[in-house]
C-alpha cells in the first residue's frame, strides 16, 4: 500500500495526459510509422530487383502477361513480378487514339506525355506510352506527330497504372484529349475503346516504349536503383517508440526520488526535542549545580577539618624501577643490620 500511495501523483491530470500522449505515440510508432517506412523500403527493394533483373532478361511476348477476362492474370503469372518486364508486341496503332498526359517534366523542363492505343494481332487493345515531348514556350502544347500506320513490332516495359487523380478529370484542349495520369480504366472511357491491361494487380498495366521504337519519343528514364532512407527511418521510429516509455519511466522515478527527499527534509524539521542531539554545554545540569554549591560553601568551615587530598605519588620518569625485596632485606629493616 505504501508503494501505491507514493504513486498516487500519477493520477493528477498533468501526469495522466503525459502518460496518454506517450502511450499513443509509442503505439503509432510500432503500428503505423515504422511499418509505413519499412514497407516502403521493402517495395523499393523489390522494384529495384525487378528492374535489375529485366536489364539482361530477354523480352517475352506481350500476350503472355495480359489479363484474361475480368482482370484475371494468366496462369503461372505473379502480378507482383510483372512490372518492369520487357515485352514484345506485334500489331498496329489505332488511328486517332492519341491522348496527352499533362504536367510532366523532361530534363527539368515542362513536358507532355504522349499515349496511344495499340491493337495486337489477336485483336486485343493495349495502352502504349510513347514517351515525353518538351513543351513550347514553357507550357504550350507542341505539334505531335501521329504514330506510324500499318503493322508494327514494338518493344517496351510493362508499367503499372497510376490510377485516376480525384478532382482531375480528363479534358479536351487544343483539339487533343488530355489527362493528368495514366490509368487504363479511365483511358478506356476517354478513348471509348476497351483496353486490356497487363497483369500488374488491381490496376491493369500498360506498355512503355523503349527508345528508338516506332512512334516513340523520349522515354521516361528508369528509377535509380537506390533503396533510399526508408530502412533507417523505420528503425528510427522503432527506437522512438522504445525511448518514449523509457523516458516516462525516468520522469516518474525522478519525481518519486524528489518527493522522498522533500519528505525526509520535512520530517527532520519537525523532529521533537528528545529526538534532537543534546548540546555539549553543561550549564544548568545537576553536576554544574553541585559544583556551584561546593564553591559557595560557608567560610566558617575550617580548612583544617576538610579532608586533605593525598597527593598521588608517581615514579619519576627517569627513576629506575624498584628491585624486588628479599627476606634478608625485610629482617634487616625489622631487627637492624647486625653488621652495624
Amino acid at each position: 500500500m505504501t508503494i501505491l500511495r507514493r504513486l498516487t501523483f500519477l493520477l493528477r491530470p498533468s501526469w495522466a495526459i503525459l502518460a496518454v500522449v506517450v502511450v499513443a505515440f509509442a503505439y503509432l510508432c510500432f503500428t503505423v510509422l515504422a511499418p509505413w517506412q519499412l514497407g516502403k523500403n521493402t517495395s523499393t527493394s523489390h522494384r529495384n530487383n525487378l528492374i535489375a533483373a529485366s536489364v539482361n532478361a530477354d523480352p517475352v511476348p506481350a500476350t503472355n502477361l495480359l489479363n484474361t477476362g475480368e482482370g484475371t492474370p494468366p496462369a503461372g503469372t505473379n502480378p507482383a513480378d510483372t512490372e518492369w518486364r520487357r515485352v514484345i508486341a506485334s500489331g498496329s496503332y489505332v488511328p486517332n487514339s492519341m491522348v496527352v498526359e499533362r504536367l510532366q517534366h523532361l530534363n527539368d523542363q515542362p513536358a507532355y506525355g504522349v499515349l496511344a492505343a495499340f491493337r495486337l494481332d489477336d485483336g486485343r487493345v493495349v495502352l502504349v506510352d510513347r514517351g515525353l515531348i518538351a513543351a513550347v514556350n514553357g507550357s504550350d502544347l507542341p505539334v505531335i506527330a501521329e504514330p506510324p500506320s500499318g503493322p508494327q513490332r514494338i518493344e517496351g516495359r510493362v508499367r503499372k497504372s497510376q490510377g485516376a487523380i480525384p478532382g482531375k478529370d480528363p479534358m479536351v484542349r487544343d483539339g487533343l484529349r488530355q489527362v493528368y495520369s495514366v490509368d487504363t480504366a479511365q483511358l478506356s472511357t476517354v478513348l471509348d475503346t476497351p483496353l486490356t491491361g497487363f497483369a500488374t494487380g488491381e490496376l491493369g498495366g500498360y506498355l512503355q516504349l523503349d527508345a528508338g521504337q516506332p512512334g516513340a519519343f523520349t522515354p521516361e528514364s528508369l528509377p535509380q536503383l537506390d533503396a533510399g532512407p526508408y530502412l533507417s527511418y523505420g528503425l528510427q521510429w522503432i527506437a522512438f517508440g522504445v525511448m518514449a516509455p523509457l523516458g516516462l519511466g525516468y520522469f516518474v522515478y525522478a519525481e518519486i526520488r524528489e518527493r522522498r527527499r522533500d519528505r525526509a527534509a520535512a520530517e527532520a524539521a519537525t523532529a521533537t526535542p528528545d529526538e534532537q542531539v543534546p548540546a555539549m554545554s553543561t550549564a544548568g545540569s545537576p553536576a554544574a549545580e553541585a559544583a556551584d554549591d561546593t564553591n559557595t560553601a560557608p567560610a566558617s568551615v575550617s580548612s583544617d577539618t576538610a579532608p586533605k587530598a593525598q597527593p598521588e605519588t608517581a615514579p619519576a620518569p627517569d627513576e629506575p624501577p624498584a628491585k624486588p625485596r628479599t627476606t634478608a632485606d625485610r629482617l634487616a629493616d625489622r631487627y637492624g643490620n647486625s653488621r652495624r
